[in-house]
């Protein structure tokens, strides 16, 4: 979501800080411990955070990769420099709680892709990108990557 701080998005921010959850805690992303953002961007964990590993990957590397996602749309254009202290961010973030477990984990990969991911999530909002009519003329086209693992056997329980 991107909005206005002094409307709907900026209300669901305070909301969001102010109830925070165990195991879903909403951080400011940050260029370093002292340094947020502009647009203040808050990142909601999709996953729930119960070791430190993952949190240390999740506040490490990918809070990182967000926060420069998004400088890197305020540089491109993409949002306007000249709103960046009026609007704010929410972003839903999700990584796979097997990365906490991969002894060849790259973090300069997870750092760049979730880089990426914000930069052009922010674009294709700003764009209203897809459009519906995309949407409907290529639904049928596009292939879940985690139902397709499931039908081929792929996502077993634990």
């Amino acid at each position: 979501m991107i909005g206005e701080l002094d409307g709907p998005v900026g209300t669901a921010m305070a909301q969001l800080l102010g109830g925070q959850v165990k195991g879903h805690t909403r951080v400011y992303a940050l260029l370093n411990g002292d340094i947020q953002v502009k647009p203040a961007t808050l990142m909601v964990s999709k996953v729930t955070v119960d070791n430190s590993r993952y949190t240390n990957l999740l506040m490490g590397s990918v809070q990182a990769g967000v926060a420069h996602g998004v400088l890197d749309a305020v540089r491109e254009g993409v949002l306007p420099k000249d709103r960046a202290n009026d609007l704010g961010i929410i972003a839903a973030i999700w990584l796979t709680p097997a990365a906490a477990d991969d002894p060849e984990l790259d973090h300069q990969d997870m750092f760049d892709t979730q880089r990426k991911a914000m930069f052009e999530a922010i674009r294709k909002a700003m764009s209203n990108e897809p459009s519906i009519d995309w949407l409907l003329e290529n639904s049928e086209k596009i292939v879940h990557s985690y139902h397709q693992r499931g039908l081929d056997g792929q996502l077993k329980p634990t």
